[in-house]
């Protein structure tokens, strides 16, 4: 660990050296241009991507981060969005362990940081960084945006120390220190956005303690307006939708698949996921076991609809989760004639299509803070679908309404319970589609204010493009 320390004070005291000898240039002009920083996949964030959407179409931006996956097909084509790569760190220093490679990873970052932001970037009026992550992303960018005459905008989406705490344990040397830095540099933004009001009102505390002088946000995550609802159930017969629902997943081979989609009475099921630990899959499984397990002796036919479960997303956790999955098959837990679980990773329209399709979203999302929201919710709400989601967090009122547009759920025997209420219906005037219509109106009526509106209420202002128009052509 000492060594890593002593390389990284070495490799900031040739930064400093550098730009001493080599002054970066400072943003001296009016035109509205913006750097959006995110030290991550920048297709894997989309709302550093619905940010840099929005300020394109007002102005010039810089969308710099990793380039890993596909970006929005209106962001990518873009005429006024100018992406700037980051360099990956080698793959021997992923490779290491993480006392060692941790702080390499981190020296490496922050040479490519800055060179990136004040050498090979022309110097911007904003530079809208995401935090998480907050190492060394904070420290970098107020240094930078203090030599270029740059102002600051930290958009909080968590705590890059409770993430931390989470994969690491809470009484990790790193994470007080992490918390620490956090505080200390987050300090230093001119403006910031928070994803929910109940973090808003823990950064003006301590140990954040915002200045009172520097504007503080909510700006809430809304839905792009790439996820729609289908436009009714009986404009799209069960046929039809089995066939897109197949096409999306692209089944051609999976004859489990086919013959679910075949079945009218299928239920389709979607949960996405980064395949991280602050989301226990566990839950969902034991609960889909318990689904098909535990059926009433009135049952019709002694069971419940079959349901084809499908788990979108991509992640370190993935193959794990997907061996136990394959076990619980093998065993008889999972019957392929009553339930499917597949794992897919999908290009965003076909995910926003996927949504819209769907019966029900699940959401594990545990919020290590406490205090954020997930953002797939966001989404499936914005296709008009309703959403079981875990609820055992502060924020969680903030986005699901019980009843309204969701149900909330703590252990996989509750979401069990809701499972076998919302899906399984014996005829269409129950209750339990009474419950389930209800709960997707809901979610319709939720998806109502999208990111445009929301974005030019709060961000707009901050950035000072709120007077600069939207041509139709950029729409």
């Amino acid at each position: 660990m000492a060594l890593g320390f002593s390389l990284m004070g070495v490799a900031l005291l040739a930064v400093v050296i550098v730009m001493f000898l080599a002054w970066p240039r400072r943003y001296r002009g009016r035109a509205p241009t913006v750097q959006v920083l995110v030290l991550g996949d920048v297709g894997r964030s989309p709302r550093m991507q619905y940010h840099a959407l929005s300020i394109a179409q007002r102005g010039h931006v810089q969308l710099i981060g990793y380039y890993e996956s596909d970006l929005l097909e209106e962001l990518d084509q873009h005429p006024r969005l100018t992406k700037v790569p980051l360099a990956p760190a080698p793959a021997f220093i992923r490779k290491l362990p993480f006392i060692i490679g941790g702080p390499l990873k981190v020296i490496w970052q922050v040479l490519s940081l800055v060179l990136t932001l004040t050498y090979f970037t022309r110097p911007a009026r904003w530079l809208l960084v995401q935090n998480p992550p907050s190492i060394p992303t904070l420290a970098v960018a107020a240094l930078v945006c203090y030599l270029r005459g740059t102002k600051l905008l930290i958009d909080w989406h968590n705590y890059g120390w409770s993430i931390l705490a989470g994969t690491r344990g809470p009484k990790h040397p790193f994470v007080g220190v992490a918390k620490s830095y956090e505080a200390i540099f987050g300090r230093l933004g001119d403006a910031h956005l928070a994803v929910t009001a109940a973090m808003a009102a823990q950064l003006r505390k301590a140990p954040y303690s915002l200045p009172p002088a520097a504007p503080l946000a909510v700006l809430h995550d809304r839905p792009a307006d790439l996820f729609q609802p289908v436009e009714s159930a009986s404009s799209f017969p069960p046929a039809d939708r089995g066939a897109e629902v197949g096409r999306i997943l692209a089944d051609a081979n999976d004859v489990v698949v086919r013959r679910l989609l075949a079945n009218k009475n299928t239920k389709v099921l979607v949960s996405s996921t980064s395949w991280t630990p602050d989301e226990d899959f566990q839950v969902l499984l034991d609960a889909l076991v318990q689904y098909v397990r535990d059926v009433p002796a009135d049952s019709a036919k002694g069971r419940r609809p079959p349901v084809l479960a499908v788990i979108t997303g991509k992640g370190p956790q993935k193959a794990m989760y997907e061996r136990k999955l394959a076990q619980l098959a093998a065993d008889g837990h999972l019957p392929p004639d009553q339930i499917a679980v597949r794992t897919a990773f999908l290009p965003m329209k076909d995910y926003a299509r996927l949504l819209a399709l769907a019966d029900l979203g699940v959401c594990l999302h545990m919020s290590s803070s406490g205090v954020d929201l997930p953002m797939k919710v966001v989404d499936m709400f914005g296709a008009g679908l309703p959403v079981a989601a875990y609820s055992d967090y502060e924020s969680f009122g903030e986005l699901v309404r019980e009843g309204e547009n969701g149900r909330g759920f703590t252990v996989s025997e509750e979401l069990a319970a809701l499972l076998a209420r919302l899906l399984d219906s014996q005829a269409e005037t129950s209750a339990n589609v009474t419950e389930l219509s209800r709960l997707r109106d809901g979610a319709r009526k939720e998806s109502a204010l999208r990111w445009p509106e929301e974005w030019d209420r709060v961000v707009a202002p901050i950035l000072d493009l709120s007077g600069v128009a939207v041509s139709k052509k950029d729409k």
